[in-house]
């Protein structure tokens, strides 16, 4: 009976908690997201699905390093950067941080358009509505409401795992391949290295640490819970990337096998799964990507309406009425209007503009690496919940792995100049 009482016990607190951390990590499947891991599997096959172990395992201790922070000093990321850096340092991390995001929300409205545009529904119309859909769930709902939205999009994601299996992938490869990265030479190919950058940026996104340590904050999770909040982490960040894999593992089996290796939006892996992996197949993934870029679209807003107001020290936050929290919401507005006003305008490079914002995503992410460790490793912030000595290398070794990467793929560009 005593252990009946102690897992419903944890069940419960579980319960409680659950939402920032599976939220956070489920979004980052979003439209750019989708065309990233498409196109890996299109353009290389199986050979990009070794970074999913290593990346995945970087994710979790990111985030967990976040929620952590959240829980402990009750605080968002920008705001702790504000409070131990000056004013100075976060006015330049914020344009950054909205300059990059800007290109995500443009990255959102693309999936959302040509999603719908396989069931034969114009851009014209359908970008508008998304937009406005998305703008009355988070102005006029409550927290608790606009989560449980966000939780149930968040497991609509298992349409690519049904869409993978649909596939009918070369199982044993794609196993091996997981484990077993490809030769050093490899790396001297400048589209594979981009795509490595691409990955990685699009997997751990710098947008991610300041949406869930804010949403930490405003579900009021504190120390006690904190444990029961890492399970919420590491069960969405486990989750969102066996998508990932599965999606890379569709597109390897269908377009990498059938020499179909240009994807200039997502919608197009959808569309050529259709004759390759059957009508099913073809539903499946466009139905997750109208729901993937449907759900990013109303949080990376979010995220940088977030950023901005709490490193401008102004409220913030979907628990407050519009009066409350109006640069807050006036911000998300512009954002999202923006957003699908840019998807409109004819003769724009919106995949170059998508794939390109995800390898910024990998390029920036360092920098917000290096506050984050700098903040958590503080004894007079975190007292007791500073980082091990294991959390401190794998953050680390993920910092100057990504600056590595970068400096690469410069240098392969320098050369091919």
């Amino acid at each position: 009976m005593r252990f009946l009482r102690r897992w419903k016990t944890r069940i419960l607190l579980f319960l409680a908690v659950v939402g920032p951390g599976f939220i956070t990590a489920n979004v980052d499947n979003d439209a750019g997201g989708i065309l990233v891991y498409s196109q890996a599997g299109a353009q290389f096959g199986h050979y990009l699905l070794w970074t999913l172990i290593p990346t995945t395992l970087a994710l979790i201790v990111v985030q967990e390093m976040c929620a952590r922070m959240g829980a402990v000093t009750g605080k968002g990321l920008s705001d702790l950067i504000r409070e131990e850096f000056g004013l100075r340092i976060t006015f330049f991390m914020m344009l950054a941080i909205l300059i990059v995001n800007f290109g995500n929300v443009v990255t959102e409205f693309i999936g959302i358009a040509t999603s719908l545009e396989l069931f034969g529904l114009p851009r014209t119309y359908t970008v508008p509505i998304c937009a406005l859909i998305v703008w009355v769930i988070v102005v006029y709902g409550r927290y608790k409401s606009v989560e449980k939205v966000f939780l149930v999009a968040s497991f609509v994601y298992i349409t690519y795992i049904f869409a993978g299996i649909r596939a009918r992938p070369m199982w044993t490869d794609a196993i091996i391949s997981t484990f077993v990265p490809p030769r050093l030479d490899t790396f001297r190919d400048q589209a594979y290295l981009y795509m490595v950058i691409a990955v990685v940026g699009t997997t751990i996104a710098p947008w991610m640490q300041f949406y869930l340590q804010a949403s930490i904050v405003e579900k009021g999770v504190t120390r006690r819970q904190y444990k029961a909040s890492m399970v919420d982490v590491v069960s969405g960040c486990v989750f969102t990337d066996v998508v990932a894999w599965f999606i890379i593992v569709a597109c390897a089996a269908t377009l990498w096998i059938h020499g179909f290796r240009n994807i200039t939006y997502a919608a197009d892996a959808a569309a050529a799964l259709k004759p390759l992996a059957g009508e099913y197949a073809y539903i499946l993934f466009a139905v997750g990507l109208f729901n993937a870029s449907l759900f990013a679209a109303s949080i990376l807003p979010l995220s940088t309406a977030y950023t901005v107001c709490e490193g401008l020290g102004l409220e913030s936050g979907v628990g407050r009425r519009f009066g409350e929290a109006p640069f807050f919401y006036w911000l998300y507005t512009g954002l999202l209007v923006a957003g699908g006003a840019v998807v409109l305008i004819p003769g724009l490079p919106l995949v170059r503009m998508a794939v390109l914002s995800q390898v910024v995503n990998g390029v920036v992410l360092p920098f917000v690496l290096i506050f984050m460790l700098l903040l958590i490793n503080k004894k007079e912030l975190m007292g007791e919940y500073v980082n091990t000595r294991l959390f401190n290398w794998v953050a680390w070794a993920t910092t100057v792995i990504m600056i590595g990467l970068t400096i690469a793929w410069f240098w392969t560009l320098r050369r091919a100049s």
